[in-house]
Parts: C-alpha cells; sequence; structure tokens
C-alpha cells in the first residue's frame, strides 16, 4: 500500500505538470513543470523526502529501460542519421562538455555557500562560549 500511495503522489505532480503545459503559453514540457512543483515542494518541506522515495529510488534503478525505445528510434532511423552523424557526434560531445562545466560549477557554488554558512555558524557560537 505504501508503494501505491508513493507512486500515486509523484503521478498526481507529473499530471499537474501536463496540466500547467496545456494552461500555460511556455514552450516547455509538462515534465520539467512536474520537476519543478517536485523539487518546490520537497524544498519547503510540504512534502517529504520519505513520502517518496522507494518508488523514486526503483524509477532510478529501471531508467535504463526508458532508454529502449529511443534507442530503437535511432537504430530504425539509421539511414537518415548517416547523413548527419558528424554534426550531431560534435554537438553531443560540446554539449556534454557544457552540462559538466555548468554543473561543476553550480556545485562548487553551493558547496562554497553551505560551508560558509556553516563556518558563520560556528564563529557564532565560539564567541558566545567565551
Amino acid at each position: 500500500m505504501r508503494y501505491i500511495k508513493q507512486f500515486g503522489i509523484i503521478i498526481v505532480i507529473s499530471l499537474v505538470g501536463e496540466l500547467l503545459k496545456e494552461l500555460l503559453p511556455f514552450s516547455m514540457p509538462g515534465s520539467i513543470y512536474g520537476l519543478v512543483i517536485m523539487l518546490i515542494l520537497l524544498m519547503t518541506g510540504l512534502l517529504k523526502l520519505e513520502q517518496v522515495k522507494e518508488v523514486g529510488d526503483f524509477f532510478l534503478q529501471i531508467m535504463p529501460i526508458f532508454f529502449i525505445p529511443p534507442a530503437v528510434g535511432l537504430m530504425v532511423s539509421w539511414e537518415v542519421m548517416q547523413q548527419v552523424l558528424i554534426p550531431i557526434l560534435i554537438l553531443c560531445i560540446f554539449g556534454t562538455i557544457v552540462v559538466m562545466g555548468v554543473t561543476g560549477g553550480v556545485t562548487q557554488f553551493f558547496i562554497r555557500r553551505k560551508k560558509g554558512q556553516n563556518d558563520t555558524l560556528t564563529e557564532g557560537k565560539e564567541v558566545e562560549n567565551e
């Protein structure tokens, strides 16, 4: 029963994301809206991680299965893909480098920011103890 409840929460959030896609004039996939809603709910504490963790872990474990249909689609359209293979490879490599760089930079920013907050808290406690 616990898994059904967790799965239901994820489905409802996904549904709300799809509804937002239809209602808002932006050309953004509903799944992105759903992910943003999930992030906001988790960060505000309205949704606790424990309420979706087990089903979320399950989805992460089976994620490679979701790549099978696109891979088959690429194999079916290989004739067309051969003509533009080099530009696609260049874009994929460049895109991967950019994503890795931006992700690393953002992660380092937040790590430093958190470390600075912890240092400030530690200094405040030392002053109180003296």
